[in-house]
């Protein structure tokens, strides 16, 4: 067996952090530049593929149920030194997940016709998005299976890992996208139905990539052996902690899902600024929530190893550090948007729009890094039931109920709507940030002694 890495108190923060962060953004890039290619291609493209990635975001939630849990249950293992349980928890992991994607993926192909009708979509972009959700759909058990295996690597301190895969398969996407919009294959008229299958086979590549990466450096093994008897304790404890956390997951994409059906009605040029506006402010979130996922990391080892102090000071001094730069970024994203919205072939009227949400953006990256990083250590410590809770609250009661008063009632527009967001993410900041310093989520540890 390969010697594991050690995590604990000792660990730099961004040993772990730099390598997610390359990772994060090397895909919002390749996003992007999906987005790019789509918008030259056709403008109607791009809000079809905004709309049908606006559903499936959905039930990638979903498989976090699993991959969630295990990212927690994992660190904390392993920080405790109860090793002998690690092959079983991969494993149980592993194949739920796989299973939970197969469901998912039929009902997706069976439901997005109704689904894309129900948010509204305008009748020139259904056809585009009915096809592109129900080919990548068809195949979305595979990112299933890729993030339980990610959060495996990241947890046994291999992030590098993810940082590698995530290069070589989105350059595969964009030549896949080249080769079907552009190149060769563009006799083929496929179009936006080439786009998917480019995705839909980078996500086999990089799965079958991670399963083989996980033997090659010995972390362990996967074996139906293990499940027997079935650890029906170890699923309901995956389920204890990936349930809420995939609810409160669920509970934003609806959220957001409804604030993006307040926008479809005005028309194409709101909601190609959203989708584009969208792409460029993912970057701004691409450092906090590399900084929140090592953070959470971190935390689950510390409390697995009962330094719970240690766990405390870690993670102010993350969200200390995160903040003031995730400022500036949102900043100067929004200075330049005016120039890097026109690589999206963004027409004046898109533009206007699109700074208008990029502005209410800067505001509400305050709140959306808070959540980041305080939210992933209130789960890594075993307190996942309050951020749901609140979550809920704070989404449906204030996020929709502002979206559709500023947007609608106030005739604000797109950058109306996402006040709704802005409003949600700082509540909810603050209110996290309160019980991290009470210390409400001490003596949570669900490791058994």
């Amino acid at each position: 067996m390969k010697s594991k890495k050690i995590i604990d108190e000792n660990t730099k923060l961004f040993f772990l952090a730099g390598p997610i962060f390359v990772e994060l953004l090397l895909n919002i890039l390749i996003n992007n530049a999906d987005t790019v290619m789509l918008g030259r291609f056709s403008q109607i493209a791009v809000g079809a593929v905004g709309n049908a990635n606006q559903i499936m975001f959905l039930f990638i939630v979903m498989f976090n149920v699993i991959a969630t849990a295990t990212n927690v249950i994992v660190a904390q293992y392993l920080g405790a030194k109860q090793e002998d349980k690690m092959n079983q928890i991969y494993t149980l992991s592993f194949a739920v997940n796989i299973v939970i994607g197969i469901v998912l993926s039929i009902l997706i192909v069976l439901s997005s016709p109704f689904l894309f009708r129900l948010l509204k979509v305008p009748e020139e972009m259904m056809g585009d998005c009915i096809a592109y959700a129900k080919i990548v759909g068809s195949c979305l058990f595979l990112q299933a299976g890729f993030n339980v295996m990610v959060q495996i690597l990241r947890c046994n301190g291999y992030t590098k890992v993810g940082m590698y895969i995530s290069i070589c398969v989105n350059l595969l996407n964009i030549l896949g996208n080249w080769l079907f919009l552009y190149g060769p294959w563009k006799v083929l008229g496929l179009g936006v139905k080439g786009a998917a299958i480019s995705t839909s086979f980078s996500r086999f590549v990089a799965l079958t990539a991670a399963t083989i990466i996980f033997y090659v450096l010995k972390i362990g093994k996967l074996s139906l052996k293990t499940l027997r008897p079935f650890p029906f304790t170890l699923l309901w404890k995956e389920l204890k902690i990936g349930l809420p956390t995939a609810g409160e997951n669920m509970a934003y994409s609806l959220a957001q899902t409804i604030l993006f059906s307040f926008i479809n009605p005005m028309g194409s040029a709101a909601v190609n600024a959203k989708v584009m506006a969208q792409s460029l402010m993912n970057l701004n979130v691409a450092f906090s929530n590399s900084v929140a996922m090592a953070t959470q990391i971190i935390t689950g080892h510390l409390i697995g190893a009962e330094k719970e102090d240690a766990a405390y000071r870690r993670v102010m001094r993350s969200l200390l550090m995160t903040l003031p730069v995730t400022l500036i970024l949102a900043s100067a994203n929004c200075f330049l948007s005016p120039w890097s919205l026109k690589l999206f072939g963004a027409t004046p009227d898109v533009i206007v729009i699109a700074r208008q949400v990029m502005m209410v953006g800067i505001i509400m990256e305050l709140g959306r890094t808070s959540n980041l990083i305080v939210i992933g250590s209130l789960k890594a410590a075993g307190d996942y039931i309050f951020p749901v809770v609140i979550g809920m609250l704070s989404m449906w009661v204030i996020g929709i109920s502002v979206g559709y008063i500023s947007g609608v009632l106030f005739g604000l527009g797109a950058a109306g709507v996402f006040m709704g967001t802005m409003a949600d993410e700082f509540l909810r900041g603050i209110i996290v940030i309160i019980r991290w310093i009470k210390g409400s989520w001490r003596n949570k540890s669900i490791v058994e002694r």
